[in-house]
């Protein structure tokens, strides 16, 4: 591969890595993920962010960026704002979970909306694109040929004075039609807008020279090219050396489950699960995605709930790893938490939906919480995997915090009675922005996995327990909010 650095914009934290030639991280970094309100809702500190970025490339031993071929930006799916030609804005650049566009989603009707997931294979939600775009030109003093990019498109562009949006990053814009893998004039038309807002669309393996003054500014040769590689999933996806049959999970302050194919799922079924269709960062395969809200920010959860540090936190968590191990556990004295800490997954993606703990007694402890959230965590990611149901599988890669988590990860293989491939290298996603901007693919092997295979006695324990609390479960999840 070449020489690459990547620059992955998360939700929380900005990873910031160097690789060399066989791909190994020669330098990493991560600074706190810059945002600010701006009176509508959550917008990013592009300044601190482009300054951030600067900073680790200027860090980086002269030697080192002279080796530099590739600058690869991944990141969030739906943030973005709209970005003139001379790359000023004229709107912020929004968060992704800003729901200041909701409005105008709220007039579409039943046809319309189905019309919607015919053609873009997203549901209607406020996360995504379009109807940010229709707030931003609303309110946009003076717009002129500014085009809606993603974050990692921006500062890809401020690199190349070029414009362009990835595929898989167009995807969640609920903009694009994916067979035609187009813009769609008839969705944008529903918002009262017109395709001339969205730039053209690329694979993450085509990009743009770096511009002189970027390169005399960050120390880098003049050979560069900047790639934006696609959304943090996919991205990931390509560092896992994802294959059909397989799952993803995918874990970071979000969890998200993902499986690659050849043509999307666009029929009512998908829809009525609100299942994420996309093109991958390739351009030719499709993605099939959904997204759990409450993923590895449960860890901050908790701690701050039970005013618990991270240390002691871990500790909790290896304690019930080694006692689940043992089959010490007594189940009948956890409580069911339903971790919708952050809102609900698919099918009802209600961002105003809460956690719901249930069962709580008077000998209840931290850790018996601690527990009932990581169990909560796994009766979720397979409530969302069984609404994938033209989708068996063959093996789980795992990447993110969760490859850390001895307890969550053994929970989830019981309860799924699936075995689980567990990356212990912890850059996949950046590694895999490398592989895309290299045209190049990175066999798993590459990310060290180890196997967690199925525990069968703990796995009759934990289904037993699943089914006991089923009927609770399932009035938790009805709640209204």
């Amino acid at each position: 591969m070449l020489p690459t650095i990547t620059v992955d914009v998360g939700t929380t934290s900005v990873k910031l890595c160097l690789f060399d030639a066989s791909g190994d991280p020669r330098a990493t970094s991560r600074l706190a993920t810059p945002t600010t309100g701006d009176g509508f809702g959550e917008v990013y500190d592009l300044a601190e962010l482009t300054a951030g970025i600067e900073r680790f490339v200027l860090s980086l031993d002269a030697a080192e960026r002279a080796t530099v071929r590739r600058i690869a930006f991944t990141g969030v799916g739906e943030s973005g704002g709209l970005v003139r030609g001379d790359m000023s804005l004229a709107s912020p650049m929004i968060l992704w979970h800003d729901h200041r566009g909701s409005g105008h989603l709220d007039r579409l009707g039943a046809r319309e909306r189905r019309r919607v997931y015919e053609v873009t294979g997203l549901p209607i939600n406020a996360n995504y694109g379009l109807s940010k775009v229709a707030w931003a030109v609303a309110h946009a003093d003076d717009a002129g040929d500014a085009q809606w990019l993603n974050v990692a498109e921006y500062l890809a562009g401020t690199l190349t004075g070029d414009r362009w949006s990835e595929y898989s990053l167009a995807s969640r814009t609920m903009a694009l039609d994916l067979v035609e893998r187009r813009w769609s004039a008839e969705i944008v038309g529903l918002m009262g807008l017109d395709t001339s807002l969205f730039p053209s669309l690329r694979a993450a393996v085509d990009g743009s020279a770096i511009t002189a003054d970027a390169a005399r500014r960050l120390g880098l040769g003049d050979e560069v090219t900047v790639h934006v590689a696609g959304h943090d999933h996919m991205v990931g996806g390509a560092g896992a050396d994802l294959q059909p049959g397989e799952l993803l999970n995918s874990t970071g302050t979000t969890e998200g489950l993902l499986f690659v194919g050849q043509r999307p799922r666009l029929d009512e079924t998908a829809a009525a699960a609100k299942l994420a269709n996309g093109i991958d960062c390739d351009g030719e395969g499709f993605t099939l995605f959904a997204s759990i809200p409450t993923g590895g920010s449960a860890f901050a959860t908790l701690q701050g709930m039970l005013s618990l540090t991270a240390d002691e936190l871990t500790a909790c968590v290896d304690d019930l790893a080694r006692r689940y191990a043992r089959g010490a556990i007594d189940f009948d004295a956890v409580p069911v938490v339903l971790p919708q800490f952050r809102g609900s997954p698919p099918p009802d993606k209600n961002a105003a939906a809460r956690g719901v703990i249930a069962g709580v007694r008077s000998d209840t402890t931290a850790a018996d919480i601690v527990l009932g959230c990581f169990l909560g965590m796994a009766l979720q990611f397979r409530d969302v995997l069984g609404l994938f149901d033209h989708h068996p599988v063959d093996r789980v890669k795992v990447i993110g915090p969760a490859a850390v988590n001895p307890l969550w990860l053994q929970l989830k293989a019981d309860l799924l009675g699936v075995p689980l491939s567990v990356s212990r290298f912890p850059e996949v996603v950046s590694r895999g922005a490398q592989a895309l901007a290299s045209g190049e693919v990175v066999p798993w092997a590459r990310s060290e996995p180890r196997e967690v295979e199925v525990d069968p006695a703990n796995a009759e324990r934990v289904a037993a327990w699943a089914a006991s609390v089923a009927p609770r479960w399932e009035h938790m999840k009805a709640m209204p909010w």
